[in-house]
């Protein structure tokens, strides 16, 4: 069946982006862990950053909405047509994207002042797969960014390709990307370099042309939207 965002926040599918917002407000202040000690809220408040990083946005909704969870993340493409090669996972850091909601604009001040006062990154590191010797660096934009703002404009997607050999294809494995990103300051303004590391899980059978999109993973500036970070998949005979 797949994840059902909507029951996630609450609400009817075909809920007005005005709608959403106010769901996950009202939600992600409900099971935020530093305020709710239940044990099982940990893991709802990231099912409402979630659900909040699909439906918020226009492309991934209308996929969601057609092919439900499943297309969304094995391949429901451009426009909602299958194997248009959009996959998503989410990668998202679900305190950074309560912290972008409710630092001002479309979520208002922030309910708990005081919070990320330690000025938390905007992504995480996820090391899990075939250890670091997989790892590629790249040097272009990378930073973890949401919370869309009524106005803002995206940034234009960064794409890099991504050489595989024919037997990680025939037989799947795990990449592990290292990007470079500039990361807004607590003070919303002023930027800092950091490295974070994407990991790929390529399945067997991947065909060139493949395209695997981390959102909202580029730089960050002040009253933009990052762009979406996009590989490749290019198969080769090395």
């Amino acid at each position: 069946m797949g994840k059902d965002y909507y029951k996630t926040l609450g609400i009817a599918k075909g809920a007005s982006e005005d709608e959403i917002k106010k769901a996950y407000r009202k939600m992600a202040l409900k099971y935020h862990p530093d305020k709710n000690k239940e044990p099982s809220a940990e893991a709802k408040f990231k099912e409402c950053a979630e659900a909040y990083d699909v439906l918020s946005d226009p492309k991934k909704k209308e996929i969601y909405d057609k092919f439900g969870e499943d297309g969304l993340k094995n391949g429901g493409g451009e426009g909602g047509m299958p194997g248009g090669g959009f996959r998503y996972e989410f990668q998202g850091d679900p305190m950074n994207i309560f912290a972008q909601f409710f630092g001002g604009g479309a979520g208002g001040g922030d309910p708990f002042s005081g919070i990320f006062d330690h000025g938390g990154s905007a992504g995480g590191f996820f090391m899990n797969g075939n250890g670091m010797d997989d790892m590629h660096g790249f040097g272009f934009p990378g930073a973890g960014g949401h919370g869309r703002r009524a106005g803002q404009r995206q940034d234009p997607t960064v794409q890099h390709e991504l050489a595989v050999g024919l037997e990680d294809i025939n037989k799947g494995c795990t990449k592990k990307m290292k990007i470079t990103r500039k990361v807004l300051n607590p003070d919303g303004q002023s930027t800092r370099i950091e490295d974070k590391v994407l990991t790929i899980n390529i399945k067997p059978g991947w065909k060139s042309g493949t395209k695997i999109t981390f959102p909202k993973e580029g730089d960050q500036h002040p009253g933009r939207v990052p762009a979406d970070i996009v590989f490749v998949i290019k198969v080769s005979n090395l």
